[in-house]
């Protein structure tokens, strides 16, 4: 796992405070903004692009 760079706000949250995101080479890290010490979501690039495109088509 590489350690993300830094957080920041998911567009997708719109006006909400729901997540943030952080891009690291391979993978992509999501947290509660609510909640930012907490658990976290560790995903690959390509995984997280093809989630974020099936939301850009509803």
């Amino acid at each position: 796992m590489t350690a993300p760079t830094q957080f920041h706000k998911s567009s997708l949250s719109g006006d909400a405070n729901y997540v943030e995101v952080a891009v690291a080479s391979q993978e992509v890290t999501v947290r509660n903004l609510k909640s930012p010490d907490g658990d976290q979501l560790v995903i690959g690039r390509p995984v997280f692009r093809a989630f974020v495109n099936g939301l850009r088509t509803r």
